[in-house]
This record gives C-alpha cells, structure tokens and sequence, in this order.
C-alpha cells in the first residue's frame, strides 16, 4: 500500500513541477500543445477509461451483493437510515461552512472585473451550460426517473447520469434475490455476481499500475496548459473554496472519526492517502470508487457489506464538497454582481445546495448546471458562471477529495454503529435465553 501512495504520488508532483516549468517557459511554443494533445491527453485518458469501464459491473455487483449478503432485509434499514442521516447532517455541515466564510471573508466583494475579461475567464462559452440546464427535470420528473425504465439503458448510460437510476435497479435486485435465494452462496448467479465483482477488482489493480503515469499525465496536462495564473488571478473565491474544504475535511470529519469510529484522524486519513490522490487527479467520485472500496476492505478493514452499501451509494448521493462549493460560489456570484441576498434567498440557497449535492453526477464538472438552476432561481445572473468555469476543473479535483474521503468517513462511522448494534442485539438474545 505504501509503496502503490508512494509511486502515486511521485507521479502526481512530477506533472506538476513539470507541468509548471513548461508553462513557465515555453507556454507559446508549438510543440507543448502537441504534447499536451498528443502524449498527456491520451495517457491520462486511456488511464480514466481503465477505471470508467468497469464502474457500473462493479457498482451493481457490490450494491446488489450488499444487499444480499446482509440477509436480514431490517439491517439493510438500518444502514440505509445511518447513511441518510449521515448524508443529510454532513451535507448542511459542508454548506454552511461555506456560506458563512463568504459572508465573512467578501470574495466577490472589490474584485477587478478587467482582470477577469483579460484572462479570458468571463468569455468561457457557456451557451452549452445553460442549455443543459434548461432541459434538467422537475423534481417530480427527477423522483420518477429513480425507478429505471430499462436498467441496461441505465447502465449504459450510468456516467452521464443515470447512476442512481442503477443504483436503485441494484438495491431492490439485492433485496429480491435475498428473499428468494437466502443465505444460498452456492446459487450459480450469486457465485456468478461475486466473480464478477472479484474480477472487476483485480482490473483495477491493472489500472492502478498505470496510475502513476496517468496522474503525471493528468497533472501535467492542467498546469502546463494553465500555470498557477488562473488560480492567482480569482485568488480569494478559490481560497475560500479551499479553506472551506478542508474545515470540512480535518476539522468536522476529523470530530465525527473520534466520536464516531475507530479510528483516530491521523490514522484515518493515513490509510486513505491513495484515495485522495486518486480523487484529486481524476476530479471523479465515480472513477475513484473501485479505489475506495479496495481501500476500505484492505486498508481499513471494514465490513464489505456495510462499506459497499455506503460507498458505492455515497459516491453519487454523499457530496459534501460539492455542496459546499456550490454554496459558495452562488454566494460569491451574487457578491460579484452586487445582488444582495435576503436571509430567506440565503436559506434557499444553503437547502437547494444540499439538495444538489445529493444529486449532482459524480463525474468532473457534474455541478456546474445545478449551480446554474439555483443561480436563476436567487436572481444572479447565470451567465455569471464563466467567471468560475476557468479554475472549477481546479477545483473540482479539490472537492472530489473531500466528497470521497466523507464517504469513507461514512463508511467507518456505519460500520461501528452497526457492530454496536449486533452486539447489542446478541447480548439481549442472551439474556432472554
């Protein structure tokens, strides 16, 4: 484990410095685009792809064999209620911490529109943006759409989001299956299900061989193209986003591991480091999920049944730092555009953000037509979103950690409740016999 972080992360500074240097000195010659498009792109890509393919194999496999494996459908409850509430408080948690350091620290407050017009960053299309904004569902079209018409045509379309619709497919594929072949592990589509999910497993460990190299790749790619300048330039909006990651990250789930689980912060964050090296460079809670499963049944030694429920559901439906840049760059939006927002807006906001937390696809830039919608619904221009669209890739890789590691984070959390909770049971079973 030490030596796969340590390549990773070898991997990782190397595209930076690199990345760096190159754009330090030669952003203007010819030959870096070539590299970029013709060496990095695809290295980094083909790395992705590695990981994207066998997503949906693997969510439905351990969704469906969590499930399952679980037997007693009242557990399956329990840790169903553990992870929404879990979600829920993380989430509202998250996206506070964000609105009260806008509302503290004024980033959109002074900053040099010229600046802005300058770098390019306001005059990002976003024609494409707005549009698909427009077609996103109702709410009541949104909860109709959980329940899958055809789950191929949802597994087909799993990265483009219909995720959950999958999801949805699996759990109630697990809870049949468990009522009618129960406690059967010699059941030739359970045996079937489980290779299926070992196999998906050890391709990732295929893949993750070439994580050192598409990480370069990857980094390399966003800084030769980009440097730090672009960072620099809306300084104070992304270092609130910052800031506000990691209070979330180190100070509230760092609380939550030491009342919660058992497992010290320091500990914790130790064992998960090529999670959040992952999560960083694909910018995808998505990609990093056969990670993070690995890493919770190797590293952190949690019941599988319990880690892949949380895990695989987390990864689409716990997006704590999602939720709090999204509040954060609402905020700073209408700050930048002088809309004064009530009190009552800022509720609004502070809810719909956690609402689209929980719904936002969890694949690089999956909030963005989200913010769009709660934009429109404050009265903040939502063309205002080409200011921010210019370091979001940025960081998006920096909130998928934190998105990521709660989910984790969940995952321990559930899995020492439920342990109490079994022991608790037997001790009564005991006593009553």
């Amino acid at each position: 484990m030490k030596t796969k972080t340590a390549k990773l992360l070898i991997g990782f500074l190397s595209g930076i410095i690199l990345g760096i240097l190159c754009h330090v000195f030669a952003k203007d010659a010819p030959w870096l685009d070539t590299v970029i498009k013709s060496v990095a792109y695809p290295i980094g890509q083909i790395f992705l792809r590695m990981i994207f393919m066998i997503v949906v194999p693997l969510v439905f496999t351990s969704l469906a064999l969590g499930v399952y494996e679980m037997g007693d459908l009242r557990k399956i409850g329990r840790v169903g209620i553990y992870t929404l509430i879990y979600t829920i408080v993380a989430s509202v948690a998250s996206v506070a911490i964000g609105l009260g350091l806008v509302l503290w620290l004024k980033p959109g407050i002074g900053l040099d529109m010229s600046v802005i017009q300058k770098m390019g960053l306001a005059n990002v299309d976003t024609n494409k943006v707005l549009e698909f904004a427009k077609g996103t569902k109702g709410i009541g079209e949104i909860i109709v759409s959980l329940i899958p018409k055809n789950p191929l045509g949802s597994a087909v379309n799993a990265l483009d989001g219909e995720m959950i619709a999958l999801m949805i497919f699996a759990l109630i594929f697990g809870v049949a299956l468990a009522l009618v072949r129960p406690n059967s592990h010699d059941d030739p589509l359970v045996k079937f299900m489980e290779t299926l999910r070992d196999v998906s497993m050890k391709i990732i460990d295929f893949a993750m061989a070439l994580a050192p190299y598409g990480v370069a790749a990857l980094m390399f790619a966003m800084t030769a193209k980009f440097g730090w300048g672009l960072m620099l330039t809306i300084g104070k909006y992304v270092s609130v986003v910052l800031i506000g990651l990691c209070l979330q990250q180190f100070v509230v789930l760092g609380v939550v591991l030491k009342l919660g689980s058992r497992f010290s912060p320091l500990e914790f964050f130790s064992k998960i480091r090529e999670v959040m090296i992952t999560a960083f460079s694909t910018s995808s809670s998505n990609a990093t999920l056969p990670t993070s499963l690995r890493v919770a049944d190797q590293g952190l030694k949690l019941d599988r049944r319990v880690s892949s429920f949380v895990l695989t559901v987390g990864s689409t439906a716990n997006q704590n730092g999602t939720a709090l840049f999204e509040g954060v760059t609402i905020l700073f939006l209408a700050q930048l555009f002088s809309v004064n927002l009530t009190f009552s807006q800022q509720v609004v906001v502070l809810f719909m953000s956690v609402v689209a937390g929980i719904g936002t696809a969890g694949v690089p830039g999956g909030s963005i037509p989200l913010i769009v919608i709660i934009l429109q619904s404050v009265g903040v221009p939502a063309e205002g979103i080409g200011v921010i669209l210019g370091v979001d890739r940025f960081l998006d890789m920096c909130r998928t950690v934190l998105n990521v590691s709660g989910d984790l984070v969940g995952a321990a959390v559930i899995d020492q409740a439920m342990a109490r909770s079994n022991r608790s049971g037997m001790e009564q079973v005991r006593c009553e016999s």
